[in-house]
């Protein structure tokens, strides 16, 4: 069975150069048409940029890489990891094989097109995925200490369990990208990685889901650093899933 690794390694990340798209294709910011389904899409990537910004979940870099969905086969991803005051046409398109098949891709991200293109081929219902740098959660990615689910806005955004710790790897790598398939496979319930040494990788049935998530992410890692100084958080009682369900459904039908 062919790896990650085998299925992208005719793009010209393995050899340090920006793979580019066919000759005639839309390249970065040139302002072309797309599909409308394409367009949405840029449209979400750009809106969930500006969501994290919003919500001061960056780091001072402001360094991030985020991903939509397009059909069944491909994604729209940004060209760059420099998605301040990023715009619909700062994004390529880039086939679930690892193919970019419309625009140019900056070598730097180049080397994550996997870490992109796997989730979206392990997680189906996947819609939206993005990588940041975000500090708090930063912090626990230092120290590969998994985030524990004890903040109730981690129930209601679709995190109930901890999110878990995928060991350092160069990113990129065979061995970075098998190690989130591998955490995805452990932990068919979470919504997000910890990557060792490195940031977090969240995914969610859209951009703007995962902005979200992000955010709450990054609320109840500084939280849980916060209560390290008056004791440590407490666990939620058993059943607390349950209860915050039904909350939500008597409000929602």
């Amino acid at each position: 069975m062919p790896t990650a690794h085998d299925r992208h390694a005719d793009s010209s990340a393995s050899t340090g150069s920006a793979p580019t798209s066919p000759a005639g294709a839309n390249g970065a910011g040139s302002g072309a048409a797309h599909d409308p389904e394409e367009a949405a899409a840029r449209l979400a990537v750009v809106e969930a940029a500006n969501t994290l910004f919003t919500n001061g979940v960056m780091s001072h870099t402001g360094h991030a890489n985020l991903s939509a969905r397009v059909g069944a086969d491909a994604m729209v991803l940004t060209a760059t990891g420099h998605v301040r005051h990023l715009t619909e046409d700062d994004l390529v398109r880039v086939e679930l094989d690892g193919r970019v098949v419309s625009g140019t891709i900056d070598p730097t991200n180049a080397e994550i097109v996997a870490m992109h293109t796997e989730v979206y081929r392990a997680r189906p219902g996947v819609g939206g995925v993005i990588h940041t740098h975000s500090p708090n959660l930063l912090a626990f990615a230092l120290a590969n200490r998994p985030l524990p689910c004890r903040y109730e806005a981690l129930l209601r955004f679709g995190q109930a369990d901890e999110v878990p710790v995928v060991p350092w790897a160069p990113r990129g790598s065979e061995a970075s990208v098998g190690g989130i398939v591998e955490a995805l496979a452990a932990h068919p319930a979470t919504n997000a990685v910890l990557l060792g040494n490195h940031g977090v990788l969240v995914f969610a049935p859209t951009p703007g889901a995962a902005a979200q998530l992000v955010t709450v992410l990054e609320e109840a890692a500084a939280a849980e650093l916060g209560a390290e100084t008056l004791g440590g958080a407490t666990d939620f009682p058993a059943g607390a899933l349950e209860q915050v369900r039904a909350s939500m459904a008597r409000v929602r039908s």
